[in-house]
């Protein structure tokens, strides 16, 4: 007979929840910047060039959509563990963190510094991701309560 404890399931605690959720959102992200209709205007491979916009709003690329299922992929990989899932959450947020500021100065300029590409949208949309995963990261339990153990063993 096997401990079920040495394992625990997938995404058992908040904080993994947390971290799958956030992943299944940036894969969702990235599936939509390449459809038509959700995503407007001429996808490029890179740059400030890209004239696509999802949702009307963030203007984005091929490279943007790619990092964006990178993310997702991340995410949802990391849910398998406690501690996975906070680093994800909070050096998530800190790359957010940089690319807020880096798009301070880069955002909606056509030059060869604006490679992600950048809009006013989507400065704000990385300071509300950076602040946000950042906070869960801190603030999800990393273990299971034991409310939860007693509810698992009864069902």
């Amino acid at each position: 007979m096997s401990d079920s404890s040495a394992h625990p399931p997938y995404a058992a605690t908040a904080v993994q929840k947390g971290a799958l959720i956030v992943g299944i959102v940036f894969l969702v992200v990235g599936i939509a910047g390449f459809i038509p209709g959700i995503t407007t205007g001429s996808l490029s491979g890179a740059g400030s060039g890209s004239m696509a916009m999802l949702l009307g709003l963030f203007q984005v690329s091929v490279l943007h959509n790619i990092v964006h299922l990178a993310f997702g992929v991340v995410g949802v990989i990391a849910a398998r563990g406690a501690g996975a899932s906070r680093g994800y959450l909070i050096i998530g947020g800190i790359v957010y963190a940089v690319l807020w500021i880096y798009g301070l100065f880069t955002a909606n300029h056509t030059s060869g510094a604006n490679f992600v590409p950048l809009n006013t949208a989507d400065n704000w949309l990385h300071l509300v991701l950076a602040v946000g995963m950042i906070l869960l990261g801190f603030v999800l339990p990393r273990s299971r309560s034991r409310r939860d153990d007693r509810i698992r063993t009864v069902g």
